[in-house]
């Protein structure tokens, strides 16, 4: 649905550049040869087609999906400088639905695997609750870590999860 949405939005762009252009291209001046306007329309088309190709070419899935039914829900608050969850293990391959929410000022939530790359991110907010949905690949020891200045303690708000093997 939000491809579709972007594809349109861009469509009508494209078609309101188009217009623009036709208008200034289109000025007073000297006669033009009997050819010019059929040009313009090649030229005006071809950029419509060629914006319409790159557009689609460029569109790729959105890195957050949905939540899946059999998603597990990991409830995330968030305080200045702690990080509260309702779970410190998630079964591997498991589709999680985070839901992250603030009781102060907003932070950054930041998930990040044992090499400090980040995986994911999400804001955490007041009176509001976010939510973000990703699948671990590797078990591992994930660390939560705030990416947003929050106040003196900042550095501090950090929290560690594990990532385990599903057991049969």
């Amino acid at each position: 649905m939000q491809a579709t949405i972007l594809l349109i939005t861009l469509l009508v762009m494209m078609g309101t550049l188009a217009i623009i252009l036709r208008a200034v291209l289109a000025v007073d001046g000297p006669a033009p040869s009997p050819n010019v306007n059929q040009t313009r329309v090649k030229f005006l088309w071809g950029m419509v087609i060629v914006g319409v190709v790159v557009s689609i070419a460029s569109l790729r899935e959105w890195p957050h999906s949905a939540p899946g039914a059999d998603a597990m829900v990991v409830n995330i608050t968030s305080g200045q400088w702690w990080w509260d969850t309702d779970t410190t293990e998630i079964p591997l391959g498991q589709q999680v639905e985070f839901r992250v929410t603030s009781e102060d000022v907003n932070h950054g939530l930041g998930i990040y695997n044992d090499e400090m790359r980040l995986l994911v991110q999400v804001q955490a907010m007041p009176n509001y609750t976010n939510s973000i949905v990703y699948t671990f690949d590797e078990p591992g020891t994930y660390q939560i870590l705030c990416m947003e200045f929050c106040g003196i303690a900042h550095h501090d708000m950090t929290y560690e999860f594990d990532v385990v093997e599903a057991s049969s």
